[in-house]
């Protein structure tokens, strides 16, 4: 699990806001930008997955020494951030209409930017890159809910709940397509080579709640569906809770 928020927090503002850096104007110009380097930390993990997005292997990837990536980025913990910040930017938050509905454009936006990046769940933003995609999230959700009559402590509350569900659960379902791709095996089929332990193993007795869950048909087959189920669950209760919240506030 990487973590982001672990570099050097001058560095890292500079880096993630692009702030001009004073430079003495000699010297060859240089071979890569900032922004190219990212590119290749991106693409590079979305293919390989974020331990494999080594700078040595990243420089490879640009045609350029490594040493070249450090006149840019001092390090592998700034250069996460930066990632982290460009992915969340690629989110399109121009929705208009209810705040039901932009909270919904946000989850669904989010559920393909984890498909894109199926790393991202591996990066911990307890302590978040203060950069412009984030907070361009913080600021669609908080503008969402400003008309919900919550106050202004629910409604940043609120929009930390629905951070923390909507990416949770997207990560979890990006998860399921990235491990039949990694293993070459779907989920029916990794199910389908465990089905002697239900048939030899499961003590109905010790488990009576999952039995009796499974005799009226309470479980899906298909665990990308279901997942996805679970998702749509998750986040329809959780917005009939703002919505309950808003009506006994007003």
């Amino acid at each position: 699990m990487e973590r982001s928020g672990g570099g050097d927090p001058r560095e890292s503002l500079r880096l993630l806001w692009r702030a001009p850096q004073a430079r003495s104007g000699r010297g060859r110009p240089p071979k890569v930008s900032l922004d190219k380097i990212v590119a290749a930390g991106l693409e590079l993990a979305d293919r390989d997955g974020l331990a494999a997005m080594t700078m040595d292997r990243l420089a490879a990837s640009l045609g350029v020494g490594t040493m070249t990536l450090y006149t840019h980025v001092p390090g592998k913990a700034e250069l996460v951030d930066l990632m982290v910040d460009a992915a969340w930017q690629e989110l399109d938050l121009t929705r208009s209409g209810s705040w039901r509905d932009r909270i919904e454009h946000y989850a669904a936006q989010t559920v393909a930017l984890h498909e894109r990046h199926p790393w991202l769940r591996m990066v911990s933003t307890v302590r978040p890159p203060l950069g412009p995609g984030l907070l361009a999230r913080s600021e669609f959700l908080l503008a969402a809910l400003a008309g919900t009559g919550l106050t202004a402590a629910e409604s940043a509350a609120a929009t930390d709940s629905i951070v923390t569900f909507v990416d949770a659960a997207a990560a979890t379902l990006a998860e399921h397509t990235q491990a039949e791709r990694v293993s070459g095996q779907s989920a029916e089929d990794w199910w389908a080579a465990r089905q002697v332990f239900w048939e030899t193993l499961f003590d109905q007795a010790r488990y009576p709640a999952i039995t009796q869950a499974w005799r009226d048909g309470g479980f899906d087959r298909n665990a990308a569906r279901a997942a996805a189920n679970a998702f749509d669950l998750g986040l329809r209760a959780l917005l009939d809770g703002i919505t309950a919240m808003a009506r006994r506030d007003g």
